[in-house]
């Protein structure tokens, strides 16, 4: 019995190293060029060096089972090791304008998003994959929210694309808007990329263009945003079977399975209560900045290395019309709530 065991695992291993070693390099080599360009950072140069090195001399079917364990599981785990750097006094920086900011621009990005996507002759489960993963936190979204409204897996796989790209477009771009809106103003600059961006990696990736203190709370509003993810599966699958005549047991069944709160996002509230309740010694911070760090930049070289500009170019002018369109709304949407909330 260890036997079999032992080798199902080696095989696993023998899949799963080449991509993870080598989005690891990766990481190290944007730790080595940031010393010479402290402005991008490791992380933002990582996930642009990932991003040119895939699409021009690292791209190898072998890389793909490690550079997936990268990008989702190593970020997860940055995630929770978080949480022992913060406390609820940080998160009650945000305050109640931050909490009502996450929820206003979610509920804005839903509708309008959908309904374009309805305008624009898209699906109706295309338009509700579009507007919960730009709402929530991208291809995690979809993935859960397709069950529940039964999606195909075309229709997933382009929107995840879809979303993918535009989160690209908008990583690279909202640390400019930032600056050029609020300045010092950390708190606006945190609400408009981590109410807007739509993965945690694209989050971390953006706000280290522009200061730690930006990435700490980018991160917050992000999870602020995943936390209602339970909500928006059970909201979708409501609306979808409102417009069904019957639905099978089988889709509730699913529909259960694909609303649990991401695991990572349970940890970091684990983590976050016990350091708010218990002082924990200066090491354990130290240790889970140093470690969050290092796993968070080796997930962003492993997204830009999975990152695959032909798959872009081959969904056509209408998707990336739709794609631009919702990104463009995002982004005035939450700076017209910032001003009227004063964040």
């Amino acid at each position: 019995m260890i036997q079999p065991k032992f080798s199902i695992l080696f095989s696993k291993s023998k899949q799963i190293l080449p991509g993870l070693i080598t989005a690891f390099l990766v990481a190290v080599l944007s730790k080595i060029l940031a010393i010479w360009l402290p402005t991008l950072g490791a992380a933002t140069i990582a996930i642009l060096l990932g991003i040119l090195l895939g699409n021009t001399f690292i791209r190898h079917p072998l890389l793909n089972d490690g550079t997936k364990v990268a990008e989702g599981k190593l970020l997860e785990y940055s995630v929770v090791l978080l949480g022992i750097t913060v406390t609820f006094q940080t998160i009650a920086h945000i305050g109640i304008k931050g909490g009502l900011f996450t929820i206003l621009q979610m509920s804005g990005t839903i509708i309008i998003t959908y309904w374009l996507g309805r305008k624009m002759l898209f699906s109706e489960n295309m338009s509700l994959l579009m507007a919960g993963g730009n709402a929530v936190c991208g291809s995690s979204a979809i993935a859960s929210i397709a069950p529940s409204i039964q999606a195909k897996e075309e229709e997933k796989g382009q929107i995840i694309t879809l979303v993918n790209l535009l989160g690209t477009i908008l990583m690279l771009t909202l640390p400019f808007i930032s600056l050029a809106l609020y300045g010092s103003n950390y708190l606006a600059k945190s609400a408009l990329v981590g109410g807007t961006l739509q993965s945690v990696g694209q989050v971390v990736a953006s706000a280290s263009m522009l200061d730690g203190k930006v990435v700490e709370f980018s991160m917050l509003f992000k999870i602020m945003r995943i936390m209602l993810l339970v909500v928006i599966v059970y909201l979708f699958s409501k609306f979808k079977e409102g417009k069904q005549e019957t639905s099978s047991v089988e889709s509730t069944d699913v529909t259960k399975k694909g609303s649990a709160l991401p695991w990572y996002v349970v940890g970091f509230l684990i983590c976050c209560t016990l350091n708010s309740v218990i002082q924990l010694p200066r090491f354990v911070s130290e240790t889970a900045h140093f470690f969050s760090s290092w796993f968070e930049i080796t997930a962003l070289a492993a997204i830009g290395l999975r990152l695959d500009f032909k798959k872009f170019f081959k969904e056509g002018k209408r998707f990336l019309f739709y794609g631009l369109a919702v990104g463009v709304i995002q982004i005035l949407l939450a700076i017209s709530l910032i001003a009227v909330l004063a964040i």
